[in-house]
């Protein structure tokens, strides 16, 4: 799988560029290709071939712009791009997926090294929390929770949490262990969303309307949607139906829900399969929940280029 990607050349004014004072860094084209080739074939970093440079550089590239969020800022760029021209359709689903993690994904230490660049999560606004690895840390470094991995049955696993556009692209993604709760994490899904402007202007953040399956119908998550004025279309649950029906009156009226819109949820499910077309997504094999979260990231941005 040699063709090229669109990536280097649309992403070259966007990546960091060396301070000159640890040397220079290798070209940006031959690295992020390497991290794209390991991401579509799941391949481990010494079998990397031998045109992409030492697998070293490349790995240490992923983690190292995976911990200051250079991924997630190429991924709003794009969006950002696209909603310029008037291309994402702001019907927007939300859900989860779990994909299974490899046993040499466990075992990561729990000190973490320190954070490449504290200005890329504060662009991002991402929360760094002192609890998981110390102020100025990437998430983790608390253990297999820590580190976005749930034990079940079948082993080791990891959860996806992330909203969709009308087309079949991802907006927003989210690492937790495999066995946390959907309707948890949809609050913090639908914070991530936020599609800088080209021009002056705040960021977009809140879509026209939100569709989710019967693991996000409880009271909490209407009430944040209402609050922010959002259209939702969401199932209930046939205890809550019964419930409900058993207060009579006091139950209050039953939520509205539209058929026709709920058929687009399928949006989602089809995003999560283009996720997993990339074999390093679909299969867990970073130790850190920060990288795998760069990963699925640079999934999702080849995704939108490929639209």
């Amino acid at each position: 799988m040699s063709r090229p990607e669109p990536l280097p050349e649309r992403a070259e004014p966007l990546l960091p560029v060396s301070n000159g004072r640890c040397g220079r860094w290798r070209d940006h084209r031959q690295v992020i290709n390497g991290v794209l080739h390991r991401v579509r074939t799941g391949v481990q970093w010494r079998d990397l071939p031998e045109r992409f440079g030492p697998w070293k550089t490349i790995h240490k590239r992923l983690l190292q712009w995976s911990a200051d969020g250079t991924w997630e800022r190429l991924l709003q760029q794009v969006q950002a791009a696209a909603d310029a021209e008037g291309a994402i359709d702001w019907d927007v689903s939300v859900d989860s997926t779990v994909m299974r993690a490899h046993q040499h994904a466990a075992g990561a230490r729990k000190a973490l090294p320190p954070r490449a660049s504290s200005k890329g999560a504060e662009a991002m606004g991402h929360q760094i929390e002192s609890g998981m690895g110390g102020v100025g840390c990437p998430p983790g470094g608390g253990g297999a929770a820590g580190e976005g991995l749930g034990r079940s049955r079948g082993g080791f696993t990891t959860k996806v949490h992330l909203s969709a556009d009308g087309r079949c692209r991802p907006l927003s993604l989210l690492v937790t262990p495999g066995q946390r709760a959907d309707c948890t994490q949809f609050e913090p899904v639908m914070e991530k969303i936020r599609v800088p402007r080209t021009g002056a202007g705040r960021p977009r953040t809140r879509p026209d309307s939100v569709n989710a399956d019967k693991a996000y119908s409880n009271r909490r998550t209407r009430a944040y949607l209402r609050k922010r004025g959002i259209q939702h279309v969401i199932p209930e649950k046939a205890d809550q139906v019964a419930n409900r029906v058993k207060r009579g009156s006091r139950g209050g009226r039953p939520p509205g829900f539209d058929k026709e819109r709920y058929k687009k949820r399928n949006v989602v499910e089809r995003a999560i399969n283009k996720l997993k077309g990339f074999r390093a997504m679909a299969t867990r094999y970073d130790k850190r929940g920060h990288a795998f979260l760069g990963t699925v990231t640079l999934a999702a941005i080849l995704i939108w280029l490929r639209s």
